[in-house]
């Protein structure tokens, strides 16, 4: 006799939702996308939100930078001090940069520590996403927290080293001004113009690691153009330059805000060695770097740390 065979009933298939269908489930029950881009007026709440751990990170990694060293934070101030007596020897000894220049030494340490201040920002803010990427990859957090933080860093560091140069100005008979003032919105707006190229250098130091090894020389070059170690009012009165170079040294954004510490700070500074419409121009640079910088950063936000 034949066993007869049973046919088993068919397993029912459950329809795959659709994107739109998943899309709208999650926003009926408050679901987002993990990592996802917020929009900037949030981006700005969450980096304002966040502000005492910026501020408490810049002022551990200061504090911490020189902990191995025998004399310790004193190496804030000696660095770029020491950064000016080799730059004295060289340029206004061996080279004669300081003939014509009244009050030499007040005018090369000024910019030396401004230009410091510009330099470290941005080598550090082209290592913030790539040289933490283990603290970005195990914390939600705004990304613009670690560029912001080592410009922060990096104007402590600069507050120390004025209290340096306050007394190097003393010592070389500048006498105290009313024009000191001008000093505090300088150095905001270097710090603004500092924040935003960080950023900017950060997001490209994040997709391509070696940008850190090419921005010293890149800096270097910089440097030599600013006007640190000479003064771009003398070359540009002493040599007949084509007009687009000398539009170019006296608007270069290092060296306004160069200028605008050395007008602030040094008497035998006068307005008359100010390029044109200098606050004007810190103040565009400022804002095109700062708001610039930040718009850019912010724009590849859910990128960092992945890949």
């Amino acid at each position: 006799m034949s066993q007869a065979l049973h046919t088993p009933p068919p397993v029912p298939v459950t329809p795959v939702p659709a994107d739109h269908d998943l899309a709208a489930l999650a926003a009926r029950h408050g679901l987002s996308v993990s990592g996802a881009r917020p929009s900037l007026p949030e981006y700005v709440r969450q980096l304002w939100a966040r502000r005492h751990f910026i501020t408490a990170f810049a002022t551990a990694k200061l504090t911490a930078q020189y902990s191995q060293a025998k004399l310790g934070q004193v190496w804030q101030v000696m660095t770029p001090l020491l950064n000016a007596a080799v730059y004295y020897f060289i340029f206004g000894v061996l080279l004669g940069t300081k003939h014509g220049v009244p009050d030499y030494v007040p005018f090369l340490v000024t910019g030396v520590f401004i230009w410091t201040f510009t330099q470290s920002s941005i080598m550090a803010g082209t290592r913030a996403i790539s040289g933490n990427l283990g603290l970005v990859r195990a914390l939600h957090f705004p990304r613009a927290a670690l560029p912001l933080s080592f410009c922060l860093q990096q104007l402590q560091q600069l507050l120390f080293s004025m209290a340096a140069l306050i007394v190097i100005l003393l010592c070389f008979g500048v006498p105290v001004a009313a024009s000191w003032v001008l000093a505090l919105p300088a150095l905001v707006l270097q710090f603004t113009f500092n924040a935003g190229v960080s950023m900017i250098m950060a997001r490209m130091g994040a997709k391509t690691p070696d940008i850190a090894q090419l921005m010293p020389f890149v800096l270097r070059t910089w440097m030599y153009v600013s006007g640190v170690m000479w003064s771009i009012d003398r070359l540009t009165q002493r040599d007949h330059l084509p007009r687009v170079v000398t539009v170019l040294l006296e608007t270069n954004p290092a060296a306004v805000y160069i200028d605008l510490m050395r007008f602030a700070l040094i008497d035998s500074f006068r307005s008359s060695q100010l390029p044109p419409h200098v606050w004007a121009a810190a103040v565009g640079w400022a804002v095109l770097a700062g708001v610039g910088g930040f718009i850019y950063f912010w724009k590849a936000e859910e990128t960092y740390g992945r890949g």
